[in-house]
C-alpha cells in the first residue's frame, strides 16, 4: 500500500533517477497537462468495478446521463465571468452563487458585524428575575402585564420575520452579498425566538397563553395581521418579480417587515422592558431585549439600504402611488402601535404613559419615512424619552456598532449604569 512518505520520496527521487534535471514545462502546460489527467482519473472511477454491488453499479450508471447543464436556466448567464455591475438587488441575470466581487460593501459589513455580534440567550443570568415574577409583591399588576404582552407579541413576531426571510425575500433578492447577510439575519431571528422562550420557560409562564397571544389578544393579533397581509403573494412558491406589479409587490414586502415590523412595532415594547431594567427590575429580560435590540437595529439599516438600492435602480418602481402607498404604510404601522401602546399601558408605569409614547412613535415614524425618501408626517415631534438615546442610539442608526455606549461581551456582560 502507498503511503504518504513514499509519495513524496518517490516524487522527489525521480528526477535523480534519470540523472540530468528536466527543463521546466511552462506553467500553463503544466495545468492542462493536470487538467487531462484529473479528467481522466474522475472517469474511470466511475467505471463499473467487478466487486460494486448492484445498487452501486446503478449509482454509477445513474451519473453517465447526468447532464450537466440541466437547472442552469435558474443561474442565467453563469457561462460568463460575473462583473460588479450585473449584480443588481433584484431581477439579476448573474450567478447568484458567485458572491465576489462585491458591489453593495455595505451588505458584507454588515454580514461581518453581525456574525461578530453573536450571543446566545443561555449566557443571561435570569435569577434574579424568577425571583423577582414568583415574589408577591415584586412587581405592579401593570408592570406584569408589560412583561407578559411584550413576551405575547416578540414571542412570534420574529418568527414571522424569520419566516418572511426564509420563504420569500431570499429567494427574490438576486445580490449575492444582501444574500448573505439575509441568512445571517434570519439566523438571528432565531435567536430571537430563543431568547424569548428562554425568558417564558424560566419564569414558568403558561406557554399555550403567551404563544397564542397573537391569535387572543386585539392589539397583538393586529400587529400580526397587518405583517402576514404583505407575506402572501410573494410567498407563493410561483411568485417572481420581473414586471413593474410583481417588483412592487416585493418593494411593498420590505417596506412592511423592514420599516414598520422591525423599525416601528418593536419599538413600544422594547422602550417598555429597557425602561424596567434602568430601573433594576427583570434586568435578565431587559439585557436581553437589548441585545435583540442591538441586531435589529442592524436588519433596520440593512432593510433601509435595499430599499433604497431598490429605488435607486428602479426608478419606475418609486412612483406618485408608491410613495403614498409606503405612507400609508408607516402610518397605519404606528396607529397599530398606538394602539398596543395605550393596551399595555392603560395608566402610567415605570415613568412612561400612552400619551408620551404616542409622542416618540410619531417620532420614530417620522425617521421612517426620510430614511426612504419621503416627507415627515408629524411635524414638530421630539423625543420625549431622551435616555433611549443611549440605548436605541436612534439618531446615529448608520453607525450602531461605532456609537454604541454599551461593550459587547460573550457570556452576557451589559450593564445598566
Amino acid at each position: 500500500m502507498l503511503s504518504w512518505d513514499e509519495f513524496d520520496k518517490e516524487d522527489t527521487e525521480a528526477p535523480a533517477a534519470k540523472g540530468a534535471a528536466q527543463p521546466q514545462q511552462p506553467m500553463g502546460a503544466e495545468l492542462e497537462r493536470l487538467d487531462s489527467a484529473g479528467d481522466a482519473a474522475a472517469h474511470q472511477a466511475r467505471a463499473i468495478a467487478a466487486d460494486d454491488s448492484a445498487a452501486v453499479a446503478r449509482a454509477k450508471a445513474a451519473l453517465n446521463d447526468l447532464d450537466i447543464a440541466e437547472g442552469l436556466a435558474e443561474l442565467e448567464g453563469s457561462a460568463a465571468r460575473v462583473t460588479v455591475d450585473s449584480k443588481r438587488m433584484i431581477n439579476c441575470r448573474a450567478d447568484l452563487n458567485q458572491l465576489v466581487p462585491f458591489k453593495y460593501d455595505w451588505a458584507w459589513q454588515k454580514y461581518l458585524d453581525g456574525c461578530a455580534n453573536h450571543w446566545m440567550p443561555q449566557e443571561v443570568n435570569m435569577t434574579t428575575d424568577i425571583a423577582l415574577w414568583k415574589s408577591a409583591d415584586g412587581l405592579t399588576d401593570d408592570e406584569r402585564r408589560i412583561v407578559l404582552r411584550n413576551l405575547g407579541f416578540f414571542s412570534t413576531a420574529d418568527s414571522l420575520v424569520a419566516n418572511n426571510l426564509a420563504l420569500a425575500v431570499y429567494r427574490l433578492i438576486t445580490n449575492p452579498e444582501c444574500r448573505q447577510y439575509i441568512l445571517r439575519q434570519a439566523f438571528e431571528e432565531a435567536i430571537h425566538t430563543h431568547a424569548y422562550q428562554y425568558c417564558i420557560e424560566s419564569l414558568g409562564m403558561d406557554e399555550g397563553e403567551i404563544f397564542n397571544m397573537y391569535h387572543e389578544i386585539p392589539s397583538v393579533a393586529k400587529k400580526a395581521a397587518w405583517g402576514l397581509k404583505y407575506t402572501r403573494a410573494i410567498s407563493d412558491p410561483e411568485f417572481k418579480t420581473g414586471t413593474p406589479e410583481t417588483d412592487k409587490e416585493l418593494l411593498r414586502n420590505l417596506i412592511a417587515y423592514y420599516c414598520v415590523l422591525e423599525g416601528i412595532f418593536f419599538y413600544c415594547g422594547f422602550t417598555q422592558i429597557l425602561s424596567m431594567g434602568r430601573r433594576n427590575k427583570m434586568t435578565g429580560v431587559a439585557e436581553q431585549f437589548q441585545y435583540i435590540l442591538r441586531d435589529e437595529s442592524m436588519h433596520l439599516n440593512f432593510g433601509i439600504d435595499v430599499i433604497n438600492q431598490i429605488k435607486i435602480e428602479n426608478p419606475h418602481l418609486w412612483d406618485a402611488e408608491m410613495k403614498e402607498e409606503a405612507t400609508q404604510m408607516i402610518l397605519q404601522g404606528t396607529q397599530l402601535e398606538i394602539e398596543y401602546a395605550r393596551d399595555t399601558m392603560p395608566r402610567g408605569v415605570l415613568g412612561m404613559n400612552a400619551a408620551m409614547m404616542e409622542d416618540y412613535l410619531k417620532f420614530i415614524a417620522n425617521r421612517r419615512l426620510t430614511q426612504i425618501g419621503l416627507k415627515e408626517e408629524y411635524p414638530g415631534t421630539t423625543n420625549p424619552f431622551p435616555w433611549m438615546s443611549e440605548i436605541m442610539d436612534l439618531k446615529k442608526e448608520k453607525n450602531f456598532f461605532e456609537t454604541r455606549v454599551i461593550e459587547y461581551q460573550t457570556g452576557g456582560a451589559l450593564s445598566w449604569d
